[in-house]
């Protein structure tokens, strides 16, 4: 009954959009860089590099799929989709993208991602040449992550001439990369064969 007035309100069941936690002052600094960058213009974003880490999973499910059933056949067996959320390992990859191009998408080896790992294997062999690439005016964009403010990375960045864009905290959203790992991950879940290693996994994100 209550559905009922519900939809004749025009109003529908929805998965909820997720959103980060936001306090008084996140808002005030993602207002604040908004308000900084409202007039950019395309040639403004143009030599920006939109970077970010992405974890990839073998055992996500991200609850996109639909099976067409009848009443009834819900535990079917060709109507379950089998998920083990214990299993499987997880491979972390970092990429860049811009209006003009793209970096080559890096896996991560296992273990966690230090400043020294992020200056080593991201900063000076992927950020300074595409930096090189642009020209003046290159500028990256990097979250707040501990391993790319560390004053080890800040140093490199200074010393090889690269600005960084002043990003606000819990700004996730405004990163366009996101919809690359979003892009990534559908295309992956909708494989024939889904990776059942972790090294498929990575082989397979290369390859999207």
């Amino acid at each position: 009954m209550v559905r009922n007035r519900l939809h004749e309100g025009g109003m529908r069941a929805r998965r909820p959009q997720v959103g980060v936690v936001l306090t008084a002052q996140h808002r005030a600094g993602r207002l604040a860089f908004a308000r900084e960058h409202r007039g950019w213009q395309i040639h403004h974003w143009r030599p920006v590099l939109f970077t970010d880490e992405s974890r990839f999973t073998l055992s996500t499910c991200d609850r996109r799929d639909r099976v067409w059933r009848r009443r009834g056949e819900r535990s079917a067996a060709c109507n379950i989709l089998q998920h083990d959320r214990f299993s499987g390992g997880s491979v972390m990859v970092w990429g860049g993208i811009s209006l003009g191009g793209r970096t080559a998408l890096h896996v991560l080896a296992r273990g966690s991602l230090t400043a020294i790992r992020y200056r080593d294997e991201i900063l000076r062999p992927l950020v300074r040449p595409y930096a090189g690439e642009v020209g003046p005016g290159f500028l990256l964009m990097q979250d707040n992550a501990r391993p790319h403010v560390a004053e080890v990375c800040q140093q490199f960045l200074q010393e090889e001439g690269i600005d960084a864009m002043d990003w606000p905290a819990r700004y996730p959203d405004l990163n366009p990369i996101e919809h690359i790992w979003d892009i990534m991950s559908r295309s992956i879940h909708q494989r024939h064969v889904a990776p059942q290693t972790v090294q498929e996994l990575a082989d397979a994100l290369v390859q999207v």
